[in-house]
């Protein structure tokens, strides 16, 4: 399916929510479609992500960040680094309202498309930044930083670590559980847990990489 069946692809998105059984109400669920639909427009002209096709953004974008909702219950005030086309982090901004999410690209035209994401959902919640994230400066520090196929593991804690508050943590989203990756950490760092996650529809690993500083 190449074309926008915005009923067929809410109805898809409605399953998988109910089948995570995620607490996303019918507005937010009308506030991801409308992230959809203005990321396929994008798309086209920004090559925001390699799927052309709708129906596989609903279960490779959509439903696969959606999983890791329930690990951030307790996040306040996030960092999604190499955000992209925002994911995690407009996701997340959508179905947790409370919660401040900011995203960091070095790529302008996903920046933009960010901000026009921002802009159309009224996203009071969201901040972009267009830079690299190891020269970020912020005033309030993040209690949990992400990324979704960003890095290394180790990379990307020692590139963003100077941005985690005291006794914050990591969740990286990624594939397969990255053993080699693990044992790369800076030594002042740890896995503290590693999540399977089960997304309705794709059938490929999924995990959750807990990352905090050694005590």
């Amino acid at each position: 399916m190449k074309h926008f069946d915005r009923p067929a692809l809410s109805a898809v998105l409605a399953e998988g929510i109910a089948a995570m059984q995620l607490d996303v109400n019918p507005a937010q669920q009308q506030k991801l479609m409308d992230y959809l639909a203005l990321m396929f427009k994008w798309n086209a002209v920004y090559n925001l992500t390699s799927l052309r096709d709708p129906m596989q953004m609903v279960t490779h974008h959509l439903l696969d960040s959606l999983a890791a909702v329930p690990a951030f219950a307790h996040a306040r005030n996030v960092l999604d680094v190499g955000s992209g086309g925002g994911l995690p982090g407009i996701v997340l901004a959508i179905v947790r309202p409370d919660m401040k999410v900011s995203m960091i690209d070095t790529v302008h035209k996903k920046t933009a498309f960010l901000t026009q994401v921002k802009a159309e959902l009224e996203l009071t919640n969201v901040t972009v930044y267009t830079a690299r994230v190891e020269q970020l400066q912020v005033s309030g520090k993040f209690d949990v930083i992400t990324s979704r196929a960003f890095a290394d593991l180790s990379d990307f804690v020692n590139w963003s670590c100077h941005l985690l508050a005291d006794g914050g943590r990591y969740i990286a989203l990624k594939g397969v559980a990255p053993k080699d990756e693990q044992e790369r950490l800076p030594a002042d760092w740890t896995v503290t847990g590693l999540e399977p996650l089960q997304v309705p529809r794709l059938g490929a690993e999924r995990h959750l990489v807990f990352i905090e500083r050694s005590t």
